[in-house]
């Protein structure tokens, strides 16, 4: 009787999660399936009966294409900015609209939300007007204060700060996920180490960051992927080309280019499986190094 139950149980359990599994292999593992076959031809879509078998003659291509090294190195250069700009930012305006002395800290968690729920293109077309060297908003603020505003979007040194406050500008989600992770915080913990003489940076040190640190560490993982997945911003403000001097041909954007541009679709099936191996590399990475970091009691 108890193993009929339990096997009901389970086909039952299987019945709830088959649109999920259905989902994962007809949009995910065939789709990877589907690339890694095109990743050993020369499909070309213009021409879709020409297609033929190359081998690994693409993956040997990739690893003498400087273009994959300089979109690599384009990336990992925006990921070390972005990475810590993301934790840190989530953080502070969680920490901020979780005070009790802010006044209307409902409005601000709206305000600060919203962004995020303005579409990619949209926000970047606004940024590109705010960022604009002689009639943008920020360089007219700057020069109210007597400070020349650089060339953002034309700079191969600005360019990056700029599209960090475009980010930054649409961190509503990654602000909630923190808030989320302060609100759960017990908070006897504050007032034992305020018993003990802690101070707010000792209390930010010792409690505050080991306990929310499982939601900083979903958060890494996440700005993780979405850094290594970089195109709209990068593709809306140089209409593809990467400008300037290919300081925005971010990984993404050249395996779009190698696509749709240059209609190449094998050889891009081949860099997307690339992108695919590093960010499950670094995930992989990220997850063997965790204990040293992150503090599991607060999961629990």
């Amino acid at each position: 009787m108890m193993l009929t139950l339990a096997r009901r149980e389970s086909l039952w359990g299987v019945a709830f999660i088959s649109p999920w599994i259905l989902g994962a292999l007809v949009f995910t593992l065939l789709p990877m399936g589907a690339s890694f076959v095109l990743s050993l031809t020369n499909f070309d879509p213009r021409y879709p009966d020409a297609v033929q078998s190359v081998g690994l003659a693409n993956y040997q291509r990739l690893l003498t294409d400087p273009l994959v090294y300089q979109s690599l190195g384009v990336t990992a250069k925006f990921a070390l900015v972005m990475l810590p700009l993301t934790l840190a930012v989530s953080l502070g305006l969680a920490m901020l609209v979780n005070n009790p002395r802010l006044l209307g800290r409902s409005v601000f968690r709206t305000i600060f939300y919203m962004p995020a729920q303005i579409p990619i293109v949209a926000t970047t077309l606004i940024w590109q007007g705010v960022l604009n060297l002689h009639t943008g908003w920020l360089n007219g603020a700057l020069a109210v204060i007597g400070v020349a505003g650089p060339d953002w979007l034309n700079s191969p040194f600005w360019v990056y700060p700029g599209l960090s406050l475009i980010s930054v500008w649409g961190m509503g989600t990654m602000m909630l996920i923190a808030l989320a992770g302060l609100q759960s915080v017990p908070t006897e913990l504050y007032e034992a180490a305020r018993i003990d003489g802690a101070g707010r940076w000792a209390q930010f040190w010792n409690v505050t960051l080991p306990m929310v640190s499982p939601v900083l560490f979903y958060n890494l993982i996440i700005a993780l992927i979405g850094t290594f997945q970089y195109f709209t911003q990068a593709y809306v403000l140089t209409n593809g080309r990467g400008d300037p001097d290919n300081a925005t041909l971010f990984f993404n954007l050249n395996l779009y280019r190698e696509g749709w541009r240059y209609y190449e679709m094998g050889y891009a099936a081949t860099l997307a499986w690339l992108l695919f191996v590093i960010v499950l590399a670094l995930t992989v990475i990220l997850f063997r190094t965790r204990s040293r970091w992150v503090y599991e009691g607060a999961a629990r």
